[in-house]
């Protein structure tokens, strides 16, 4: 209990000061842990639809872009500009606090995710993936299309100039830098002390979920639907409770994604996110909360890390435009991902009892 407690100390301190450390070789390094941030809180959302209960989701970045939508649209002047009757209403714009936007934006995620989950309740395996892919394809080219006859989402132009989150009763503002103790703080700094936070409380959630009766049911049903569904569980109401509350935790991400950038398009919500997404449950550790934080960082910084060792090295004027750096540098990701999986099908850090075999017979 003592090494718990010292290895948690020395872990919470790592994190406060490592913005800090990064800052000092330069924001782009901040920025690119703020991400792996984000896409911790996608990947921990996911696990509890793939990971716990079982239902393969190849469309959950739809949720992500509903958040991002949502802040997007009450935070930013396209509305009052686009539609009189709002700027009549208000005539200062719309500028929707924090406490406001992230219930919110989990509250309407999840109740698209009750929604994409009621249709496919009777759904399994590839029938499931090739459905939720769809629903986020749907959910991308509406995003794409909803600038006429009303212009909702601004279509392929997105939605500029959205607020930067603004603490409460402090009056801190997220977007512009200041100090703490002396020590200067960019935006994508105090950022990620907020992304921390949210990662936090994700992860305490997660944790007591997967040792609830519900996340127990859960792993029923990834194990055999059949027969959980003899032993009197409800798999139809506890799907959709997985549906609801993975998408919640992309809702919120959404959120965050947009008020970071300050800008949100459809191309950002892209199939490649959500395969993506899904790669880092799998490659960490599906099912094991350590394992998708894991996974999540690693494929969420090392895109970012090549770019800038890339970038550093010119390879194209090396090459004389031969080799492309993105081109390689997905092929890289790539062949790690595959060296990996076949290394570690189970992933990099697996669930310890998930797939145990049963204890051997002792002769009498």
């Amino acid at each position: 209990m003592k090494n718990k407690l010292v290895v948690f100390l020395l872990a919470g301190i790592a994190l406060l000061v490592l913005p800090f450390i990064a800052q000092a070789a330069g924001n782009f390094w901040v920025r690119m842990i703020d991400f792996a941030l984000l896409y911790v809180l996608l990947a921990l959302g996911l696990n509890i639809v793939v990971g716990y209960a079982g239902l393969l989701d190849l469309g959950y970045v739809a949720f992500y872009a509903v958040g991002a939508y949502m802040f997007g649209l009450l935070a930013s002047p396209h509305l009052t500009d686009t539609f009189e009757g709002i700027k009549g209403l208000f005539p200062g714009g719309l500028h929707s606090p924090v406490w406001l936007v992230i219930p919110l934006g989990a509250a309407i995620a999840g109740l698209a995710g009750v929604l994409l989950g009621a249709p496919t309740l009777k759904l399994r395996g590839d029938y499931l993936a090739i459905v939720t892919l769809g629903f986020g394809e749907i959910i991308r080219v509406f995003m794409n299309n909803l600038d006429r006859p009303l212009n909702i989402t601004n279509g392929p132009k997105g939605l500029q100039q959205i607020d930067s989150i603004k603490i409460p009763f402090v009056g801190i503002d997220l977007g512009k830098p200041g100090s703490l103790f002396g020590l200067e703080m960019s935006s994508v700094t105090k950022y990620y002390y907020l992304f921390l936070l949210l990662v936090i409380v994700s992860v305490v959630i997660c944790y007591r979920l997967e040792r609830s009766r519900v996340g127990r049911a859960w792993m029923a049903i990834r194990e055999d639907e059949i027969a959980a569904k003899a032993m009197g569980i409800n798999t139809r109401n506890l799907k959709l409770l997985a549906f609801g509350m993975g998408a919640t935790f992309g809702g919120v991400s959404g959120v965050m994604f947009a008020t970071f950038q300050g800008f949100v398009s459809p191309e950002s919500f892209s199939l490649q996110e959500s395969v993506m997404i899904v790669a880092m449950v799998v490659l960490g550790g599906i099912g094991h909360i350590p394992g998708v934080v894991l996974g999540a960082v690693l494929l969420a910084a090392l895109p970012e890390a090549l770019r800038w060792v890339a970038g550093e090295l010119d390879l194209q004027r090396l090459t004389d435009g031969r080799l492309d750096a993105a081109i390689l540098r997905q092929l890289l990701i790539a062949l790690a991902m595959i060296a990996i999986m076949l290394a570690r099908p189970r992933g990099l850090w697996p669930s310890p009892e998930h797939g145990k075999a049963a204890a051997t017979p002792t002769k009498s």
